[in-house]
């Protein structure tokens, strides 16, 4: 299953952080938001379908978020948790950590922010329109 977010890169995209990244629906962005990787998303977590949301609400869901711009494609892989709510209006979060707030789409993530290819990271800064698909599988359910 596939949730799609169109979102675009800003001049202060750093992608600095070590434990979190960020897509927003925000429409700026200041040098301190260094795990933030596009801005004004179209879609937020709050608009996943509910399918979506309960595959990765799974202890076995496997979740990967795929970020392509300006021909360059990366992609980052975490893990599901029950505890996931996917009810934020304003911004998806992953995360390499086990924190769960209303802002997380996963956890134990193989990387953050300072872990995404640079070159993506630059077209990013360049403020190219980014495409963020956000992709379960279930080990538990091959139907997926």
């Amino acid at each position: 299953m596939t949730e799609v977010i169109h979102a675009r890169g800003h001049e202060h995209v750093l992608a600095r952080h070590s434990s979190t990244f960020e897509i927003t629906s925000d429409d700026f962005l200041t040098p301190a938001g260094d795990c933030i990787l596009a801005i004004e998303a179209d879609r937020t977590p709050a608009d996943f379908a509910p399918e979506f949301i309960d595959a990765c609400q799974s202890t076995t869901a496997t979740i990967t978020v795929t970020i392509e711009t300006g021909g360059h494609s990366d992609s980052v892989a975490g893990r599901g948790d029950p505890a996931l709510e996917f009810t934020n209006e304003r911004s998806a979060v992953g995360r390499t950590s086990e924190y769960v707030d209303d802002r997380t789409v996963m956890l134990e993530a193989e990387h953050a922010a300072e872990g995404f290819d640079r070159e993506l990271v630059d077209a990013l800064g360049a403020g190219h329109d980014a495409t963020v698909t956000f992709t379960v599988h279930d080990a538990g359910d091959r139907s997926l």
